[in-house]
This record gives C-alpha cells, sequence and structure tokens, in this order.
C-alpha cells in the first residue's frame, strides 16, 4: 500500500511567535486522531527548523526542507546540506519545486542530483513536476513531465522507487485556480504511467502527490482518485483550521 502524505509548504513564512502558535494549535487538534497510513509533513523555512523540532514532542508531524543542495559540504554559500537537515530531524525534503525551478534556473539535471544526495544522506526527495499554462495549451505537458521524470530515473536508477513525486500544475499555484479533478487524476495516471514503465514496483510503491492551491473544501475529492496519494499544501497550511480540516479530510477519503 502507498502512503499517504499530506505536505505543508509554508515557503518564505514564519516567525517564532507565529510558529509557537501553529504548533500549539497544531497539537491540540491533532492529539485524539489515529492516523495509521498518513503521514504529516511540515516543511517551513531552514532557520525555524530547530525550534519547530523542539516543539514536536507531542505533535505526530513530521519535519522536512523547502530544499536541499546537491553537494555534501563545502564552499557553497548559502546552500544547506542533507546532512545539515537530517541532523534537525527532518525526513523529507521537497526538491524541484516550480518556484526554485523558475526563479534558480533549476534544471531537471540538478533537481535529479539532489533527489540523489538526499537519499544518501538518509532523507526521502519530494520531486515535484508541473507544466506551465503555456505548454498544457501547446500539447506540450506530458512531454515536459515525462522529462523531469526521466532525468531522476536516468540518476537514481533503481533508487527511484524510494522517492515521492509531486504534481503541481504552476498555472495552478498560488493562483486559486485548482486543476479539475478529472485533470488532475489524469496527470497523475499519466505520471504513474512513466514509473511503471521503468519497473511495474516503481509505479505500485511510489506516492505521486497533487498540490497547486489545495483547500479543505477540494482536499477529499483530490484524494479520492484512484492516483492522488497525498497533498502538498501551500498558502492553506498556514492556517491551522484550514490545515487541519485538511488533515482531517483525508482520513475519510480511500
Amino acid at each position: 500500500m502507498r502512503k499517504k502524505l499530506i505536505v505543508a509548504n509554508w515557503k518564505l513564512n514564519g516567525n517564532w511567535a507565529f510558529n509557537e502558535v501553529m504548533m500549539s494549535e497544531l497539537s491540540l487538534g491533532l492529539k485524539e486522531v489515529q492516523w495509521h497510513d498518513l503521514e504529516i509533513i511540515l516543511c517551513p523555512p531552514a532557520v525555524y527548523l530547530q525550534q519547530l523540532n523542539g516543539l514536536m514532542t507531542d505533535v505526530p508531524i513530521l519535519l522536512g526542507g523547502q530544499d536541499v543542495s546537491e553537494q555534501f559540504f563545502g564552499a557553497y554559500t548559502g546552500e544547506t546540506s542533507g546532512q545539515m537537515l537530517k541532523e534537525f530531524g527532518c525526513r523529507y525534503t521537497l526538491v524541484g519545486h516550480s518556484e526554485r525551478r523558475v526563479r534558480h534556473q533549476e534544471q531537471n539535471e540538478l533537481v535529479a542530483l539532489k533527489a540523489k544526495t538526499a537519499l544518501a544522506c538518509g532523507l526521502i526527495p519530494i520531486i515535484c513536476v508541473g507544466e506551465t499554462l503555456e505548454e498544457r495549451d501547446s500539447g506540450k505537458m506530458n512531454a515536459v513531465i515525462q522529462q523531469q521524470i526521466q532525468s531522476v530515473i536516468d540518476c537514481l536508477k533503481d533508487d527511484i522507487s524510494e522517492v515521492v513525486f509531486a504534481y503541481e500544475p504552476i498555472w495552478a499555484i498560488g493562483t486559486g485556480i485548482t486543476a479539475t479533478v478529472d485533470q488532475a487524476q489524469e496527470a497523475h495516471a499519466f505520471i504513474r504511467g512513466v514509473l511503471q514503465q521503468y519497473s511495474e514496483l516503481c509505479g505500485q510503491k511510489v506516492s505521486i502527490l497533487y498540490g497547486g492551491s489545495v483547500k479543505a473544501d477540494n482536499a477529499q475529492v483530490l484524494l479520492g482518485t484512484p492516483d492522488i496519494d497525498g497533498l502538498l499544501v501551500g498558502g492553506s497550511s498556514l492556517m491551522s483550521s484550514e490545515f487541519l480540516a485538511i488533515c482531517l479530510s483525508s482520513l475519510n477519503s480511500k
């Protein structure tokens, strides 16, 4: 059975006081819940990992990085290594988020190297893939996504079954526009098909998340589709009541 994941990406948000309040509210809202096969992962800015790690003693939440360097150590100013993330309690890390691909010109090969380094450090990379509106409208969506996945397969080989993928249509991130359920399922089925072409086991084992203006009112229907195994939540993860509702709705899905 594939893991069900709810991932909160705080992006460039949070502060010391906000973090304390948020964790207190999440702790209260989650303490009576039996999660079974669900994992909740919080990806804050790296500077707050130590604080949040100390606040999670009674909260069923795991930590993740928002990014990771492809380097293990050395003269790489501004980078955060996988060992550093691991030392601060991370179990996961995002890799290749569309904002990294666009703002920092991260190419497919670099994203694949970051995923490989994350695995070597004992982290599970959540590898983001997705298309722009222009690419979708011009019929290039599948080709773009396949290239993104193929770069990871070429780099990781059989280790590809140890990662998580997240489909995030770039045109739906932070815009308030969500892909329809049919659009999301179609993209997820395509991604799973690409993985199955490499290995039937990989296609069956790898969890694929949906990210793109996820809210409490669309979470359950998205999770009810055959190939969506979890959610990558942006803005809604900064509101405790909204994020709790998303987490709780996942318990009632497939």
